[in-house]
Order: C-alpha cells, then sequence, then structure tokens
C-alpha cells in the first residue's frame, strides 16, 4: 500500500541553523532515503521550497483567486514528502519515525487512495 509522509517544520527555526547543523540534516535526510531506497519502500520524495514561495488558488463561482503564500499561517510548514509503498500502516509509522524530520517536526501519515 502507498503511503504519503508529509513533513511539517518549522521554517523559522531552520533559517537559523548553521551551516554545520544543516550538513547534519542533509547527511540524516541522505542516509534515511538510501535505506528507504535499498529496502525497496522508497516511490518518491523532494523537500520543497519555502512557504513563501507557494501560491494557493481558489476557484468560486466559477472564478479563480490566486493569493501569494501559504494559505494559513501555522507554527510549522509543509517542508518536503516522501512517498512509500509498505505492505500496511505499522510499517508507514517505522519509516516515519525513522525520518530526521520527527525529531525537528511532526510527520503526517497519510494513506494514498488509488484512482
Amino acid at each position: 500500500m502507498r503511503y504519503m509522509l508529509l513533513i511539517y517544520q518549522n521554517e523559522a527555526a531552520r533559517q537559523g541553523a548553521s551551516e554545520r547543523q544543516m550538513a547534519e540534516v542533509m547527511g540524516a535526510y541522505i542516509a534515511y532515503t538510501k535505506a528507504m531506497r535499498e529496502s525497496g519502500a522508497y516511490v518518491a520524495g523532494d523537500p520543497l521550497q519555502p512557504s513563501s514561495t507557494a501560491t494557493t488558488v481558489r476557484v468560486a463561482d466559477g472564478r479563480s483567486k490566486v493569493l501569494n503564500g501559504p494559505y494559513a499561517e501555522t507554527k510549522e510548514q509543509l517542508g518536503g514528502y516522501y512517498i512509500i509503498d509498505v505492505p500496511d500502516l505499522d510499517a508507514a509509522l517505522s519509516w516515519a519515525a525513522r525520518c530526521p524530520g520527527a525529531q525537528y517536526g511532526a510527520l503526517e501519515v497519510r494513506p494514498i487512495r488509488p484512482l
């Protein structure tokens, strides 16, 4: 079954990190992604640009409205994702707990509904 791991983190805290701290975090993500690939669980994943680069689109009464920036002001922002293919929710939760982002923010684990 496929799951999406949504990585939420505090962007302001990340921006205040030193080069050494960022290098350590990136090294942890590289190792994590490598382990996922080697296990066969990895399907896709990428970090996202900061939420300040987001554009939100809403359609009401047949007209689209485009807003700069994220829709909601929150303490933690969506910073990246992984899509994994694992046997069950327990396996997905195990991968989520191993994600470096779980130490600094939160991971939302959501099953992907096939179309």
